[in-house]
């Protein structure tokens, strides 16, 4: 298989069975993406080009390795599936390849064995799939963003654009609120892009003084200020066949403004303090959350750079007019939190989850992210649970499940600290107040547990 023209789908309700696959399969790939479910495999599978198919034969749902194997056959006869078990019948094998498997492998899996199943399929594909077939399928494409699938109305709509959007190297103007997302939202129209194998690069234009913000986008010569002890590559070259994203333009100074404009007029760069011209090829992908068009009538934004950097205009909306995305939002930084920290986190109940789902989150996506970051560091569990929930979103009277615990209950509408408080403090009774005994009944650790006993004064 070529490098850069195969997508790998590998499905796994282990997220970390999914995860360490996908990684160990990038190398031989265009893309690897993994998913936990089969919903979310069959609805990319219903929209994308797909090469190559791994997939776990027993997943958490109605929809297992038999079911991916046979839609993706039916989207596209040429699909390899590759499937992975632990229950290898010869029955079940014997259906697997009738049905078009390519082959299968019995776990605890050997990843060279896996990559050399992967390679000889891409193989396969190579020799036998039609250019022009190819092309009418990749057409079809959706816009993938780092793992979530947008469930809300709003972000389906935007996601359409930016599917037809993200193949081209037209410049993109990102609108909206603090913490909506933008740069996550930039991130993913470069990985979806031509250029997903070259540098992405941010700048926030809010937080540099004018000398040192063109420094950072243009860069400089040594001498050129004082400070500027070497010569320094500014973004824009670093940044060469990628994509540059300027955070809050707005913010930025008139002669600045003038400057970025001449560079994306000419596609030529001057470092401070240099007369040598440089030729870049980047593409920008801008964001604010102020609103331009009255900056232009304030004259304190070029009304040419504004045209210049709106190719299309996408607005973000707050996350609680999407509810319905925070789910897969909070699935996200769940996976990516644990990666940083190396928590065994892998998930969060329903109580939890439907708490953090009617919250409002003034502070919207980053909110929400470092919500679930402090919830992955204090939590000794595998699963998030309501006790595991910031106090200051925690103390909000909500309408809250009953705790999955075992005489923890509470009617509707009483406040989390409450319920809270009422499931400790039941549980320590039952226990004759052994704390080592309370929290595992509990579910949490120890530590939590006495945290939350000199909270609440028990």
């Amino acid at each position: 298989m070529s490098q850069k023209t195969g997508i790998i789908l590998v499905v796994d309700d282990e997220r970390e069975h999914a995860d360490g696959i996908a990684e160990a399969l990038e190398k031989l790939c265009e893309k690897a993406i993994a998913v936990y479910n089969g919903k979310d495999a069959l609805e990319i599978l219903h929209s994308r080009r797909i090469d190559i198919v791994v997939t776990d034969l027993k997943l958490n749902s109605e929809i297992d390795g038999i079911t991916i194997l046979t839609e993706a056959k039916k989207e596209d006869s040429r699909t390899e599936v590759i499937l992975i078990t632990a229950y290898a019948t010869i029955d079940t094998c014997k259906e697997a390849l009738k049905l078009g498997a390519y082959d299968y492998l019995v776990k605890p899996i050997d990843i060279g064995q896996l990559r050399a199943l992967v390679g000889q399929a891409g193989q396969k594909i190579s020799s036998s799939q039609p250019k022009q077939a190819e092309k009418s399928k990749q057409d079809r494409d959706v816009f993938y963003f780092e793992g979530v699938l947008p469930q809300s109305p709003a972000m389906k709509g935007i996601f359409e654009v930016l599917r037809r959007v993200a193949p081209t190297n037209i410049s993109v103007l990102i609108e909206g609120k603090s913490g909506t997302g933008k740069e996550l939202l930039a991130r993913a129209i470069h990985n979806n892009s031509k250029r997903w194998n070259k540098p992405f690069r941010p700048v926030n234009c809010a937080g540099l003084t004018e000398t040192l913000l063109e420094s950072e986008l243009f860069g400089h010569a040594k001498g050129a200020f004082t400070g500027a002890a070497v010569d320094r590559k500014g973004l824009f070259e670093v940044a060469n066949q990628g994509t540059l994203f300027l955070d809050e333009i707005g913010d930025m100074t008139p002669n600045s403004q003038a400057k970025l404009l001449r560079v994306l007029e000419d596609g030529i760069v001057v470092p401070v303090g240099s007369t040598k011209p440089i030729s870049v090829d980047v593409r920008i992908i801008s964001a604010t959350n102020q609103n331009l068009p009255e900056l232009i009538d304030q004259k304190q934004f070029r009304q040419d750079l504004y045209f210049r950097i709106k190719g299309v205009n996408i607005s973000l909306p707050s996350l609680r007019d999407r509810s319905e995305d925070i789910q897969s939002l909070i699935s996200y930084f769940i996976k990516e939190a644990s990666d940083e920290v190396g928590s065994k986190v892998t998930g969060i109940t329903e109580s939890a989850a439907s708490v953090l789902v009617k919250y409002d989150w003034p502070g919207n996506i980053r909110q929400l992210k470092n919500c679930i970051r402090t919830m992955v560091v204090m939590c000794d569990r595998e699963k998030l649970d309501v006790i595991d929930i910031p106090p200051e979103i925690a103390k909000r009277p909500q309408l809250a499940a009953p705790r999955e615990v075992s005489g923890a209950t509470s009617d509707a509408g009483v406040s989390l600290n409450e319920l809270e408080k009422q499931a400790i403090a039941e549980t320590l009774a039952k226990t004759n107040g052994n704390r080592e005994k309370a929290a595992k009944i509990l579910g949490i650790g120890e530590r939590t547990l006495y945290r939350k006993i000199k909270d609440y004064n028990l």
